[in-house]
Order: C-alpha cells, then sequence, then structure tokens
C-alpha cells in the first residue's frame, strides 16, 4: 500500500519516525559514558594508589601552577596538584607517581627553563637507596629552592650603578681615577698577564694531580689549628711574651743597632783576618790536630795528673819557706831501717804493691842505670825483655 506524501497517513507516520530518533542516541551516550566510568575505576583499582601525596614549601611560588610538572633528573614523575600561599611562605601540593622511588631528605627546586616558558619542580638528588619518601610527607623551606627573578635582578644592578655612581663611589672621581690608573698599568702588559694565566692554569693543573697530597696538607692544617685551638692559653701567653720582646727591642732599638753594627764590623775584620792568614790558620789548625790527638792517646795520664795535681800544689805552698825563700823537707828513712822491701807487708796482705807486671833488674842492667840521690835498698824492678832489650 501507498502512502501518499500529502495525506494525512503520511503525516502521522514521519511524526512517529521523528519522536523515535533522538531517543536513540542519547541512551547510547549514555552507556557510553557509564562503561568509561566502570574501566577507569577498574584500571586503577587494579594499578593501585594514583601516587604519592607530597607537601613542599617555598619561599615565593611565582611562575609556579596547578599541573605545572614534577620531574626528576628533567624526568617527569608527577604533578603539582595546587599553589597556595601560606603566611610568609607558599604551600604547594605534589604528587609523584607511586613506583617512582625518592630519597626521604629529597630536596625540592623550583626550575625556570627560560625567561617566559613555564616552571616546574625539580626532586634532587636521584634515588640511589637508604630511607624513601613516603606518602604525607613535607619538604621544608629548608630544603627546597627557587630562582631569582629578573626583577630583583634588575634592582640589585640598578642598586650597583647608584651606589658606583656619582652620587656614591664616584662622587669626586675615585672610581673613574681608579679605572684610569688600573687601564695605564695595565698598558702594554697584555704578554706578561697571559703568561701568567697560563702558568696559574698549569699550577691548577698540577695541583689537580696530587689532590691526594693538597687534601692531606689540608687536613694537617687543620690538625695544627685545632691543635692551637686546645692550647690558646699557652699560644697566647707566647704571643703576650713575643709582644714583651718586640716592645723590649723597640725602646733599646738605638743600642740594639749600635750592638749590631759593631758586630758587622767585627765580622768584617774576622773575615780580613781569615783571608789574609788563610794558610797560616791551616797549618795551625792541622797542628792543633796532632796536639789533640796527643792529648786523647794520653788521656789516661792528663787525668791521673789532675787528680794528683791540686795536692802537690798544695804540698808545694805548704813547704816554701818564704822567709829563706826555700823549699823545706824532710825525708822518712824508717823504711830503710825495717829491713826487707818497703812494700812488703803490702804483699802479705794482698794489696797492691805497684810492681805489678815488673821484675828485679840484674846486676849488669843495674850499672847502666844513672846514679840515684841515694843507695838502692833490696832489688831494682823493670820491664821484661822485648824484642832482646829491657
Amino acid at each position: 500500500m501507498r502512502i501518499r506524501p500529502g495525506t494525512g497517513a503520511a503525516r502521522r507516520v514521519r511524526a512517529a519516525a521523528g519522536g523515535l530518533r533522538p531517543r536513540r542516541p542519547v541512551a547510547l551516550l549514555v552507556a557510553a559514558a557509564v562503561l568509561a566510568a566502570a574501566g577507569t575505576w577498574g584500571v586503577r583499582a587494579l594499578s593501585g594508589p594514583e601516587g604519592k601525596a607530597v607537601t613542599a614549601y617555598f619561599d615565593s611560588g611565582v611562575g609556579l601552577y596547578g599541573g605545572s610538572d614534577l620531574r626528576i633528573l628533567g624526568v617527569k614523575v608527577g604533578t603539582v596538584d595546587s599553589v597556595e600561599p601560606e603566611g610568609d611562605r607558599v604551600r604547594v601540593e605534589l604528587t609523584l607517581d607511586h613506583d617512582v622511588p625518592a630519597p626521604a631528605d629529597v630536596q625540592a627546586a623550583v626550575i625556570a627553563p627560560s625567561v617566559v616558558s613555564g616552571r616546574y619542580v625539580q626532586l634532587s638528588p636521584a634515588y640511589t637507596g637508604g630511607p624513601e619518601l613516603a606518602d604525607g610527607d613535607e619538604i621544608p623551606v629548608e630544603r627546597t629552592a627557587t630562582p631569582v627573578e629578573i626583577d630583583e635582578l634588575y634592582a640589585s644592578l640598578t642598586d650597583l650603578g647608584d651606589a658606583l655612581g656619582p652620587d656614591g663611589a664616584n662622587a669626586q672621581g675615585e672610581l673613574s681615577g681608579l679605572i684610569e690608573t688600573g687601564a695605564r698599568n695595565l698598558e702594554g702588559n697584555g704578554k706578561e698577564i697571559g703568561d701568567s694565566i697560563d702558568r696559574f692554569g698549569d699550577a691548577t693543573q698540577t695541583l689537580s694531580g696530587r689532590s691526594g697530597d693538597l687534601f692531606a696538607t689540608v687536613e694537617n692544617l687543620q690538625s695544627f689549628t685545632t691543635m692551637l685551638k686546645k692550647n690558646d692559653a699557652q699560644v697566647r701567653d707566647a704571643e703576650r711574651q713575643l709582644a714583651d720582646v718586640g716592645t723590649f727591642l723597640a725602646e733599646d732599638k738605638d743600642e740594639l743597632a749600635a750592638a749590631l753594627k759593631e758586630l758587622g764590623k767585627a765580622l768584617g775584620k774576622v773575615q780580613g783576618f781569615i783571608e789574609d792568614n788563610r794558610g797560616r790558620l791551616r797549618t795551625n789548625v792541622g797542628k792543633l790536630a796532632s796536639l789533640t790527638r796527643t792529648l786523647v792517646d794520653n788521656r789516661a795520664s792528663l787525668a791521673e795528673a789532675l787528680d794528683a795535681a791540686p795536692l802537690a800544689t798544695d804540698n808545694l805552698l805548704r813547704a816554701y819557706n818564704p822567709g829563706k825563700r826555700t823549699i823545706d823537707g824532710r825525708g822518712n828513712l824508717n823504711e830503710l831501717s825495717m829491713g826487707g822491701p818497703p812494700d812488703a807487708g803490702l804483699a802479705a796482705t794482698g794489696g797492691a804493691t805497684g810492681r805489678e807486671g815488673l821484675v828485679p833488674a840484674p846486676a849488669e842492667r843495674r850499672a847502666e842505670l844513672p846514679g840515684l840521690p841515694l843507695p838502692a835498698v833490696g832489688d831494682v824492678y823493670g820491664t821484661p825483655e822485648r824484642g832482646g832489650g829491657r
């Protein structure tokens, strides 16, 4: 059956069809949204928590907004959730990916890649081991940093220009004079300055190759300064004593200068004497060496003489008769009337007789001896024969 376009039946069919068309797309959209929400919830449920919530405090939050990146070593590992002022600091809420570890004492800095680009928060250092940053931890202001703003830099340059300008250090032309003097001193010295810089570079290269020795020297200096610190009282006493010595020398500087001048003259004369008599001095020094050798060889006899000399001198003084100007003495001849050798008693008791190592001299040998003031009593002793002699 055909329905003509202009009839009422055709209009009723079109009305029925038109009423059904908008309902089908709406139902499809609602079903798709429900499925997407369920899928997202399921993915989140299966993948675990979204991330670690971390709070960082900064001095300022210029150029930092919610949605900015959170990075480690330049790699995005989270986002900035919110930036809110809190007293004299800025509270920044961060979300760190749950599978990215960070040190518990991590530091945070606001990084500005360029003057006009957006900023992000950088965590450093990267995690290498040890305690990790946990969910809910905070990073205090002491461990955060913000870049210097361009306005602050301009203000600092302006303050510097004012301080060095005609109303500041150059009010009387001092700065201009300093620059002109420096220019005159540096003129023509470019090569020397370049050589100095090269040598300084060589020195730094040498020090870099001997870093162990350099640090050892620094450690020794630290130990020395620590010792000085522990002995501060003694160091102060030494410093005070040196100051007293300096004061004393300053008060007597004229006398000291005169003494040093005379000493210089004396040393000059000594030098001239040595130059004029170098040969004689060499000969005398050689003779002195022989004399000292003789003294060393006879040191036992010298020691005995030094021991007996005081007694002999005292006896000589007692024997001197000033009235007659004579030396009076008296011999003790009792041992001649007692018979036998005078040291027989010592020999009998085992004492030292003074004849150890000596033998009686035969009659023919005694005839060759010089005349004695008194006749010999008993045997005459001498050294035994050595190589045919006595």
